[in-house]
């Protein structure tokens, strides 16, 4: 008996970091992104592109954003998706990575993974003969950080030359934001406390590329001086409550307030990737000025990621 095996995709994409994809590419995925929200806008309508498709969503970590706005972009072009708990499939443990990748591929027309470890994408990409998503990784969050440029751009009309200040942990965010700005052209700076900065060969790598501009230190004030975007995300992130209450003394100094604001160009627009603990590491008043953007670049989860699936199941 002959098996019945299913074609992988053509020139199968998988979207796992900001580095591992071309400029090129990140353009189009903006540009498809930018054209399918513009339309939405426009018709409240939206093309097929992923008609009959399904998307496994893997979550080792909850997510109100990534769970429902996979799930939206998916009902709008056409498809499907499908909620996967830890308990139900045991990465590691109840089956092996490169077993579940392989089943899913049977089932599904790509995978999206939240997961701790960089590796379990990283396995899953391997293993899956279909197109593989990085929604969250103890490394990086290149969806968001993707979102984060689409909303940019809409705010300023341009990326390249702007100033992004991130204050806070040197986590997967900021290094994704790193990256990005590497690539896109932006100015980026860092604030964190002593201990808590970007690892230094992932700053070699991104400096890497020509014409980026780089400068980290421990003082958020001088980090936002010449800013356009002042950026910040919770400074305790899943797997780290047993560090929270050194982590709230230490980070203190680092909280995005009306005081650091002022301190920024008065046209300086404040981003937080979410959720944000009000009060902790951005205060009410900062998330609620007039030029907060945390709602849209929320939004833009969405339709970045609905480009990119565009692109991933529908040929775009």
């Amino acid at each position: 008996m002959t098996e019945n095996k299913r074609p992988p995709t053509s020139d199968k994409f998988d979207f796992v970091d900001i580095l591992g994809v071309d400029r090129a590419k990140l353009e189009h995925l903006l540009a498809v992104a930018e054209r399918l929200k513009t339309q939405y806008r426009a018709t409240g309508r939206h093309e097929p592109l992923a008609a009959h498709k399904t998307l496994a969503m893997i979550f080792e970590k909850p997510s109100l954003r990534t769970r429902v706005s996979f799930e939206v972009a998916m009902t709008h072009l056409g498809g499907a998706a499908i909620y996967i708990t830890p308990g139900e499939i045991g990465l590691g443990t109840r089956e092996s990575v490169p077993d579940a990748a392989r089943v899913l591929s049977g089932f599904c027309d790509a995978i999206m993974a939240r997961t701790f470890a960089h590796d379990t994408i990283l396995q899953l990409a391997r293993y899956s003969n279909r197109p593989v998503i990085n929604a969250l990784s103890d490394r990086s969050h290149p969806c968001q950080v993707m979102a984060d440029l689409l909303t940019i751009r809409e705010h300023f009309g341009i990326l390249s030359g702007l100033t992004l200040a991130y204050i806070g942990d040197g986590n997967n965010v900021a290094r994704s934001l790193m990256e990005a700005c590497a690539v896109f052209g932006l100015k980026f700076r860092i604030a964190a406390p002593a201990g808590y900065e970007l690892h230094p060969s992932d700053v070699q790598t991104a400096s890497s590329i020509p014409g980026f501009d780089f400068q980290a230190g421990t003082d958020p004030f001088e980090a936002v001086k010449a800013a356009d975007i002042i950026y910040t995300d919770t400074w305790v992130s899943m797997g780290q409550e047993n560090e929270k209450a050194q982590r709230m003394k230490i980070f203190t100094p680092y909280q995005i307030n009306a005081k650091l604001i002022s301190a920024a160009p008065p046209h300086a627009v404040v981003m937080h990737c979410l959720p944000a603990y009000r009060g902790v590491e951005i205060t009410d008043e900062a998330m609620d000025f007039a030029r907060s953007i945390v709602f849209q670049q929320a939004e833009n989860r969405l339709h970045f990621q609905k480009g990119l699936l565009a692109v991933q199941l529908g040929g775009q």
